[in-house]
């Protein structure tokens, strides 16, 4: 007798209330309900793949081919930005190398920013980083 594999999410391995991505067919959490908005809590496996990869990325820009060789993808983000959606813990296949970038800092008080994790804005009008905290309205 041949037993099946269970179906479970292919980011956390939980069991239970699943669906696959759009835009590589993996299975994963299907939680996205549980996201409170504009808490920016990465706890939703799905909602992570979705706003935080470049396969997502990649699949919603109708780009074609696979995202790991997309021209037009590593065009669009910046070095820092392109190495986390490309090797962060969200991903189903990261990037094996990390790709070299520049550090970025906040333009108020200097301090490195690490883009995936630390709270912080872009201004528009002169696309600087800017800590949350160093951020005045």
């Amino acid at each position: 007798m041949v037993k099946i594999a269970e179906k479970k999410c292919g980011l956390c391995g939980k069991k239970g209330k699943l669906t696959k991505t759009k835009c590589c067919d993996e299975w994963i959490c299907d939680d996205t309900e549980n996201y409170v908005m504009f808490s920016y809590a990465k706890s939703s496996c799905y909602r992570n793949h979705d706003r935080y990869t470049l396969c997502a990325f990649h699949y919603n820009e109708g780009h074609k081919g696979k995202w790991q060789d997309c021209k037009k993808c590593k065009k669009d983000f910046k070095g820092e930005e392109y190495a986390y959606f490309t090797t962060n813990e969200f991903n189903f296949e990261p990037l094996e190398d990390v790709p070299e970038f520049e550090p970025t800092y906040c333009s108020k008080c200097n301090k490195q920013i690490n883009i995936g994790y630390d709270p912080h804005s872009m201004t528009p009008s002169s696309n600087e980083y800017v800590y949350a905290k160093c951020f005045s309205f």
